[in-house]
């Protein structure tokens, strides 16, 4: 059966959503810390993982509920509709408060709500598209999402500097459309519908399910003597330190090592989204047509290569501008290193998650979901607290940032190397479009 793209579009509003949140959120909320709190770099980066380490108890545990719960609208969608209205309304609150602990409190509604409904819009797209189309089809969605972080990174550079509060308006009106959209267009397959609610898995893949939960799932990756699905696992974690924790102090790099504003660095940030959304199809067809093993580590490669020079070059040529265009902002040195980490990162990100969910069956699709975010997750609380203690004890230098990374991703680079599943399925699943 035929991809069917209009309805994959659609779907990746849900994407589009998550990111919009999530870029603001990383590209304002340090600036936030440090001017208005007077935070320290370790302490900004124990603050930027709280999101992840509710996401890393939430997460799995909701993608392992949903692949159980059925409802007359779905097992995914009822996560969306209920999650994505809550984040909205305590994103609003942040630029708005004054103290500390309700800050805190307004970030803390923000990722429980968050947490409840990532994981199951992420699954809805192996949920209805077979395997061979699936890394196309995530290309279609992590494009929605790049679409995302450059209205976030670039619109949200330019409300930010005629207020910091506008952003986080768009952000959230932005992801209210996106849920909508996704309930009213996006149909889930019609053995995941039931009249009632109910946990009760439907009958031919009733052992399956209860033989597989969330632990075992993990466990059995650990025990599995083929190890791909953890050297994939571990890839993962490894390569998300390396991007997590750059990306949660990026603004701030900008700002102390390169002379930026804080505006001037969320546009770099855009600068690097608009070439993942320019690559994001294209990624999924070279996932396709080579492999996904192959195309990964070639992006990983491209990734530890790109992020050492900027270490190397000087911060002078960096930050020197060689062209200014409108939306995008100035062209600077960074910027074409940032075009090829935007290539190489949609290389990588476009190919990983169907790899993890085609190592699985298609009742256990929402558990190998949760995992791939377990192992995101842990990687995103241990990369911006580690990076943050490393600039806050080498005199706030922001540079060393820029020479740990690639030894993380050489890290995942020698395990992907190992791995010999993932690659798309000869057989169709039958919940298909």
């Amino acid at each position: 059966m035929k991809l069917n793209y209009g309805k994959t579009f659609v779907l990746g509003f849900g994407f589009f959503g998550v990111s919009v949140i999530w870029s603001v959120y990383n590209a304002f909320v340090p600036v936030f810390l440090q001017s208005r709190f007077n935070m320290a770099a370790g302490f900004i980066g124990i603050f930027m993982t709280l999101d992840n380490i509710a996401s890393l108890f939430i997460q799995p545990l909701v993608g392992a509920y949903s692949d159980r719960l059925r409802t007359p609208i779905g097992r995914r969608i009822p996560f969306i509709i209920i999650g994505a209205p809550i984040a909205a309304l305590a994103f609003i609150f942040l630029p708005f408060t004054k103290s500390l602990f309700l800050f805190f409190l307004a970030a803390t509604v923000l990722l429980l709500s968050m947490a409840i409904w990532r994981t199951p819009v992420v699954a809805l797209m192996p949920d209805i598209t077979p395997s061979k189309h699936r890394s196309p089809a995530n290309g279609i969605i992590n494009l929605m999402g790049g679409l995302g972080s450059i209205i976030a990174f670039l619109i949200g550079a330019t409300l930010y500097e005629m207020n910091p509060a506008n952003p986080f308006y768009l952000a959230s009106a932005l992801v209210v459309v996106s849920a909508v959209l996704v309930f009213i267009f996006v149909r889930e397959p019609s053995e995941f519908i039931d009249k009632a609610t109910h946990l009760e898995p439907v009958a031919e893949v009733d052992d399956q399910v209860r033989a597989q939960g969330l632990l075992r799932s993990v466990k059995k990756v650990l025990l599995d003597p083929d190890k791909s699905a953890f050297r994939v696992l571990l890839a993962i974690f490894l390569w998300f330190v390396a991007y997590n924790g750059i990306e949660a102090f990026f603004t701030l790099y900008c700002v102390n090592q390169l002379g930026l504003s804080e505006a001037d660095g969320s546009r770099l940030l855009g600068q690097m989204s608009l070439i993942f959304v320019l690559m994001a199809l294209p990624a999924g067809y070279i996932g396709k047509a080579i492999g996904r093993k192959r195309t990964i580590l070639m992006g990983i490669a491209g990734m530890a290569i790109g992020i050492s020079l900027f270490y190397f070059l000087p911060s002078g040529f960096l930050a020197g501008s060689v062209a200014k265009i409108p939306m995008l902002g100035d062209i600077r040195g960074a910027s074409f290193i940032l075009f090829g980490l935007g290539l190489f990162w949609a290389l990588i990100n476009i190919n990983s998650l169907p790899m993890v969910v085609d190592m699985t069956t298609d009742v256990n699709i929402g558990t190998f979901t949760g995992m791939y975010y377990l192992f995101s997750t842990l990687a995103a609380i241990l990369g911006p607290i580690m990076y943050g203690w490393i600039i806050q004890l080498t005199g706030n230098q922001y540079l060393q940032l820029m020479l740990v990374s690639p030894l993380f991703m050489l890290g995942a680079f020698i395990s992907m190397a190992g791995v010999r599943k993932g690659e798309a399925k000869v057989a169709q699943p039958s919940n298909t479009l």
